[in-house]
């Protein structure tokens, strides 16, 4: 019985054996039909692009915000009840225009009794100037009735500059907004009565980082877009903050541009494309072609008929495309798919692109 358990021990350790022979032999077979005997692995098989130099504009993507040509919040410079208000909410107004009317009988009311005072003192300068040429006065008395008239004179133009702040005028033409008063409502120079706006033409701000600055030249044009407005806009540059700002380590920037159909609305975000230079002869490369390494960036080229990996240097970048600054010549061809496999020298079979 014990005879008989070893031999058919023996015959299971002949079949595992046997088993893994089988196993090795045709692993071996299989890497031999792949390869030819004592061959290079078969090639594999990838797409690549002919690099080719093309003009390139490089540019930075910005956010800014559209701003009114002018805006203000209309105050009146004195207090009283509004008398009448001349405007629409919403509406167009032109420079000049009356908007609101404040009360003003009081301001009325003194400037008669300014004016009364001002005939007295005027009549009795022209006697006191009468005695002094028949030196029935002194000299003193005369400048005494000289100065009370041209106080009463001065006090006319006084009561006469209030009465102009009565009257509330448009600065510019525009566009005002909703008013927060009413008729009878007592007024003073803190209440804001609404606003007035400008938007005939828009002018755009954004912050350009501080390593670009010396890129911005007034008259220069940039491009934006604003979310729910179709197509996309040019704007010319027409100042900028003299001196960059210390928190944020920006240059503000301001850029202004037509708006005849009133598209585009003050306080409302835009995407800005400011144009940095044109490159006569820029590489580019899809973006699936670049690989990151701890060093940066690599790309497998095929030289001879074998994948080469050079290691690059980027700039900028489109949605597709990624400009290469350094380590690829013109005529090279990037290999653009299956190079996360791709090892240094690896036999390669290219479809072009």
């Amino acid at each position: 019985m014990k005879k008989r358990s070893i031999i058919l021990i023996g015959i299971a350790i002949a079949i595992v054996v046997g088993l893994i022979v089988y196993r090795v032999i045709s692993n071996k077979e299989k890497e031999e039909k792949q390869s030819g005997p004592g061959g290079p692995r078969a090639a594999s098989k990838v797409y690549g692009k002919v690099i080719q130099g093309q003009p390139f504009s490089d540019f930075l993507s910005l956010s800014g915000s559209i701003e009114a040509d002018e805006q203000i919040e209309i105050h009146s410079e004195i207090s009283g009840l509004v008398e009448s208000i001349n405007f629409s909410e919403g509406g167009r107004v032109g420079q000049g225009q009356t908007l609101l009317k404040i009360n003003d009988a009081e301001l009325q009311a003194q400037l008669a009794q300014a004016q009364t005072r001002n005939n007295l003192a005027g009549e009795n300068e022209r006697r006191a100037k009468l005695l002094l040429e028949k030196e029935a006065i002194s000299q003193e008395e005369y400048d005494i009735a000289s100065a009370d008239f041209r106080t009463a004179q001065s006090q006319i133009q006084l009561i006469r500059a209030q009465l102009s702040k009565t009257i509330i005028k448009a600065p510019f033409s525009g566009t005002i907004g909703l008013r927060n008063i009413s008729k009878g409502s007592y007024i003073t120079p803190t209440t804001n009565v609404a606003q007035l706006v400008n938007t005939n033409r828009v002018k755009i701000s954004f912050s350009i980082p501080e390593k670009y600055a010396n890129k911005v030249r007034v008259n220069n044009q940039i491009k934006f877009s604003v979310q729910g407005v179709e197509g996309e806009f040019t704007a010319k540059i027409y100042a900028t903050e003299p001196s960059v700002e210390l928190n944020t380590r920006t240059l503000l920037v301001k850029a202004v541009t037509p708006n005849p159909n009133a598209k585009l609305m003050p306080g409302t975000f835009a995407n800005i494309i400011f144009p940095l230079e044109t490159v006569e002869d820029g590489l580019l490369v899809p973006a699936e072609a670049l690989i990151p390494i701890q060093n940066g960036k690599k790309i497998f080229v095929m030289r001879n008929g074998k994948a080469k990996e050079v290691m690059v240097e980027t700039g900028a970048r489109t949605d597709e495309d990624v400009l290469i600054t350094s380590g690829l010549v013109a005529g090279d061809t990037v290999l653009t798919s299956g190079v996360m496999s791709l090892r240094d020298g690896a036999a390669v079979k290219v479809t072009l692109r």
